[in-house]
C-alpha cells in the first residue's frame, strides 16, 4: 500500500499563505493548535520540502527546544522534527543535514519512490513545491488551516491554473482561536469522469 503526499498549509481568509515580505506574523498558533499539529505530524513517515522551506526549518528547529522560553508543544515539535526523515527538492543544494535526503527533480518517479516506503504517509509543505506537485497531480491530500485574517496582498497559496482539481471534504475542525481545518482528499474519480 503505498503511502499519501498531504499538503499542509496556513492561508488567509482571501488566500495568501504568506505576506508582503514572506511575512507570516498572522498565523494564530497558540498551544492548542500546536499541540494539534504535533499530532498529525508526528503520525508522519516523513516531511517534503523545497529548499527555502528547508533551510527556514533548519535554522531554528534543530534546538528550538534548548531554549527556556521554548514552551511543551515547542519542545514537542522540534523533537518531531529532528528524528523525522526529510526530502528536501532543490536544484542547488548538494547536501542538507538532519536526516535530509536531497531530490533533484519532481516526477511521478520520484515521487512513486518516496511513497512506495512503508510507514505513515508524507507531509509536503512549501507552496511553490506544492505547485509542482499540483501541475502533476501528485497530492492526495489538503490539510489547509484557515486562519481569521484578510491579508489583501501577499503570495496566493493556489495561484490560477486553469484546471479544476475536484476534492473530496474528509472533515472540519474548528479551534477556539478562531483557524479552522478544512481536509479534503483528491477526487481521482471525479476527475476521471469529467475528461
Amino acid at each position: 500500500m503505498r503511502r499519501k503526499i498531504v499538503f499542509t498549509s496556513n492561508v488567509s481568509l482571501d488566500g495568501y499563505f504568506e505576506g508582503p515580505d514572506h511575512d507570516l506574523g498572522w498565523h494564530r498558533v497558540d498551544d492548542e493548535l500546536h499541540t494539534h499539529f504535533n499530532r498529525v505530524l508526528a503520525r508522519m513517515s516523513g516531511f517534503i520540502s523545497g529548499r527555502r522551506t528547508h533551510e527556514l526549518m533548519a535554522s531554528f528547529w534543530p534546538t528550538a527546544d534548548q531554549d527556556p522560553a521554548a514552551d511543551g508543544p515547542m519542545k514537542e515539535f522540534a523533537g518531531i522534527w529532528r528524528e523525522m526523515p526529510k526530502t528536501v527538492f532543490s536544484r542547488t543544494l548538494d547536501h542538507a543535514d538532519w536526516n535530509t535526503t536531497v531530490v533533484r527533480e519532481v516526477t511521478p518517479e520520484t515521487v512513486a519512490a518516496l511513497t512506495a516506503g512503508p510507514g505513515g504517509d508524507l507531509s509536503l509543505g512549501g507552496a511553490e513545491l506544492a505547485e509542482a506537485f499540483l501541475a502533476q497531480d501528485l497530492i492526495d491530500e489538503f490539510r489547509i488551516y484557515v486562519q481569521p485574517v484578510v491579508l489583501g496582498r501577499g503570495t496566493l497559496l493556489f495561484r490560477p491554473t486553469g484546471q479544476p482539481l475536484p476534492l473530496t471534504l474528509v472533515e472540519t475542525q474548528r479551534f477556539t482561536n478562531g483557524v479552522t481545518l478544512l481536509h479534503y482528499a483528491r477526487d481521482r474519480g471525479a476527475a476521471s469522469t469529467s475528461r
